[in-house]
């Protein structure tokens, strides 16, 4: 085919300009060079595309067809162009993050906007796909750093940085059963009906543990996507038992209607770490994982932080 990238450019302008002293001004070409191009792409695809009308041309149907592909072509050319410049300029300051946690994204705004103060060009990406193996995107530079608890033999492929730990709570309504009782046992969980995020969904590729004791089997098992008001309703006015981080719990039980019970007879302690991989990491990480690091520091959270 012989219709290049200056062809695209030419349909566009005369469209937009409507003249072919125009067009050339626009481009930077001469009007008897322009016209000779348009011929040429005419005579290339066997059919005129502008009508002429006075001074002016008009596009005609085989022109507006061409025209259509023309800006298809353009924008995506253009904006791929933009994606490269912005990666050679900033690659350097991008931060590609990943969580295993849906709850704790409240505090990442924050987080972003200390960064972007102290690097300005930087940007900072969130991986949302929750089903991916942290280990294998990190190794295959898809993230930067991962925000996990979940350790096993392929995190030795991994740098590990501790940032906090917390704790993992039962969160009951105050006329449950549970709401007395000091901690809940695994044989406690059978026929309960269970509400989880869906961070902890079994049918995951990689699935996260269930944050309960071992040998528990709750009767109905319900996951859910987002964290409000109306989980905590459906806890008080049912049976129901909610799992979450005590950070999380604080303000309900505060506010009362709610109570939190141990899980199992020591406390479901997580530890998080952040992973990056081996090797000499750069400036701006380093202070990306620092600011976590303080976002999620203990006093702040309500958590245990050693």
């Amino acid at each position: 085919m012989d219709v290049d990238l200056r062809d695209l450019e030419l349909l566009e302008a005369l469209e937009q300009y409507g003249t072919l002293t125009a067009a050339a001004e626009h481009l930077f070409v001469s009007q008897p060079a322009l016209s000779q191009r348009l011929v040429r792409l005419e005579k290339c695809l066997g059919t005129k595309l502008f009508d002429r009308v006075g001074r002016g041309l008009v596009v005609n149907p085989a022109g507006k067809r061409m025209l259509q592909a023309a800006r298809v072509t353009l924008h995506e050319l253009r904006d791929a162009m933009r994606d490269v410049r912005e990666l050679q300029l900033d690659q350097r300051e991008m931060i590609r993050f990943w969580s295993e946690c849906l709850t704790n994204y409240d505090w990442l705004p924050d987080v972003v906007d200390r960064f972007r103060r102290q690097y300005p060009a930087a940007s900072v990406i969130v991986q949302p796909d929750q089903n991916i193996s942290h280990v294998e995107a990190l190794l295959e530079h898809r993230i930067d750093v991962a925000l996990i608890t979940q350790l096993d033999h392929k995190t030795d492929s991994v740098r590990l940085e501790r940032v906090f730990d917390d704790e993992l709570v039962a969160v009951v309504g105050v006329e449950h059963p549970w709401a007395r009782r000091p901690y809940a046992e695994a044989k406690d969980f059978s026929d309960i009906h269970l509400m989880l995020f869906d961070s902890f969904d079994p049918d995951r590729d990689q699935p996260i543990p269930l944050p309960i004791p071992d040998g528990a089997e709750p009767g109905r098992l319900s996951m859910l996507s987002v964290f409000d008001d109306d989980l905590i309703d459906t806890i008080t006015n049912t049976d129901a038992v909610a799992v979450m981080p005590s950070w999380i719990a604080t303000p309900y039980l505060t506010a009362g209607g709610v109570r939190a019970v141990q899980i199992g007879r020591d406390s479901h302690i997580r530890t998080w770490y952040c992973a990056t991989r081996h090797g000499s990491m750069p400036k701006h990480l380093e202070v990306f994982i620092d600011l976590l690091g303080h976002a999620l520091d203990g006093d702040s959270r309500g958590v245990n932080r050693g």
